[in-house]
């Protein structure tokens, strides 16, 4: 269909985050050389046989991946070592794919993007979403202009979501379900609410002059087990599809 691939690698058997970065069960016997390889095995592998046109080596790698060995507070230089084996397989192994890294949030990224200063990457990815990181888009925009002025990178929006109201569709709790979660007065829990958080997403993707644009994320993340499962969908209230 001449869609472009973005894909994310979280190094993980589930799903990886600031708070959870997991050693796949298959590596965690692995010492630290033997991990180092298997980053960029594995890295290698997914380049070679998916050819993504962006690749993320990690997600919301805020404090770093595959821990303990590479928790950026503890082991910083393990934690570059295996972020540069990741990098170090994608460009051998393909030039045109563009290497995203994913920091959560605003708050941080300055010094986070300074540790990598020395690191051959393309995009800076930021997660923003108003529950955890601050409901000012002032804020959001002056980081992104500052953080590419900085450190010459394009910077994209690699997730965002709002909910379209904060009633819920089966008995799963929802991660986003009080007023205090959102930006009030401008940005209800309506249908338009969300439309118009979407949109000035977009205004403010397109007035930073490195901004590349965004991501929407879970848009498709319906209750889908039926209106009284208690383990579907938490996001249910945030995707893109009414109940």
């Amino acid at each position: 269909m001449g869609f472009k691939i973005w894909l994310t690698l979280h190094y993980s058997d589930t799903w990886a985050d600031p708070c959870h970065q997991i050693i796949p069960i298959q590596w965690q016997s692995a010492d630290f050389d033997a991990l180092t390889d298997s980053v960029y095995d594995y890295t290698q592998k997914v380049v070679n046989e998916l050819k993504p046109d962006y690749i993320q080596i990690g997600n919301e790698i805020n404090s770093g991946f595959l821990h303990p060995h590479g928790c950026i507070s503890q082991n910083y230089l393990h934690f570059i070592k295996l972020l540069s084996a990741g990098i170090d397989a994608v460009r051998a192994n393909n030039q045109q794919t563009k290497i995203i890294i994913h920091f959560a949030g605003v708050d941080g990224a300055n010094w986070f993007f300074s540790k990598l200063s020395n690191l051959d990457f393309d995009i800076i990815g930021l997660s923003y979403y108003p529950i955890w990181h601050g409901k000012s888009l002032a804020l959001l925009k002056k980081e992104m202009q500052d953080l590419g002025e900085t450190f010459n990178k394009k910077i994209i929006i690699a997730e965002t979501a709002y909910p379209f109201t904060l009633q819920w569709n089966d008995w799963t709790n929802n991660v986003v379900g009080l007023e205090e979660h959102l930006i009030l007065p401008d940005f209800p829990a309506t249908i338009d609410g969300q439309q118009n958080f979407v949109g000035q997403i977009r205004i403010l993707c397109n007035e930073v002059e490195c901004a590349m644009g965004f991501c929407y994320w879970g848009a498709e993340l319906i209750t889908w087990k039926g209106n009284q499962a208690t383990d579907a969908s938490a996001w249910e209230n945030l995707a893109l599809f009414d109940f």
